[in-house]
């Protein structure tokens, strides 16, 4: 299970998430810089190649539930308690975002992986060629949600499951990586439903498991954002 926080706990929303995001973007990025997020509500996010679906998701919508488009690419996703999300905006020029663009992945996706160990959840970054046999696997993808298939670097357990979703975007000012960790299990059937894919539920918790899965016990999000927090800082050289 998951821990709830507490008042005096701070806690993000994703309005707060998404605005910072663009913000980072708007102009050219000189430096490496970072925010990890928590969040007490769920809410739903679509990938930016989503935005046409908003109406109709906007209308499944339970009152009172959130629902924004972000930047990145990639799937639609549900935030909320279970979810531990970072953003990291990067200059064009930085060693994580050389070469191909998959491959940009990379260094974020090991760095979860370092993180998760140190928690007592074993875990890998799945190299690009593995892809396509990793989600064979597990059966058909859920190809509109972004926990539904893997990508390059995307950190799984020993099974394959999900378990961190990565999504970026690359412009002239930047690029903008963001990740999101499964510390609980996330209430899949309210994804799906407002997505008008109900029958999906099956397969999005045959495709993903949460740190709380593999290491059973009471889940604290904001100690793990804590530890991502400080990864991050050591790792780009910032301040935590």
């Amino acid at each position: 299970m998951c821990r709830f926080f507490t008042l005096e706990t701070a806690i993000d929303t994703v309005a707060q998430e998404q605005d910072w995001n663009r913000r980072q973007m708007a102009e050219p990025v000189t430096e490496p810089r970072f925010r990890v997020w928590t969040y007490a509500a769920p809410a739903i996010v679509l990938g930016c190649s989503q935005r046409a679906l908003r109406e109709d998701v906007a209308q499944r919508l339970p009152p009172g539930l959130d629902l924004q488009v972000r930047p990145s690419g990639g799937g639609a996703v549900l935030t909320g308690p279970w979810m531990v999300s970072a953003s990291v905006v990067l200059p064009l020029g930085h060693p994580w975002v050389q070469g191909r663009l998959s491959g940009s992945y990379r260094g974020l996706g090991q760095l979860h992986v370092e993180v998760l160990a140190q928690w007592g959840v074993a875990a890998s970054a799945v190299p690009e060629p593995e892809v396509a046999l990793a989600n064979e696997r597990l059966g058909p993808v859920v190809d509109w949600a972004c926990y539904g298939s893997l990508a390059p670097w995307e950190v799984v357990d020993a099974q394959g499951r999900k378990l961190v979703g990565l999504a970026q975007r690359r412009q002239r000012t930047g690029v903008l990586l963001v990740a999101g960790t499964l510390a609980c299990r996330p209430d899949w059937a309210l994804l799906c439903d407002a997505l008008g894919r109900p029958d999906d539920v099956p397969a999005m918790l045959r495709r993903t498991v949460s740190c709380a899965d593999l290491r059973p016990g009471p889940w604290d999000a904001q100690r793990l954002a804590a530890s991502l927090r400080e990864a991050l800082a050591q790792a780009l050289e910032q301040p935590a």
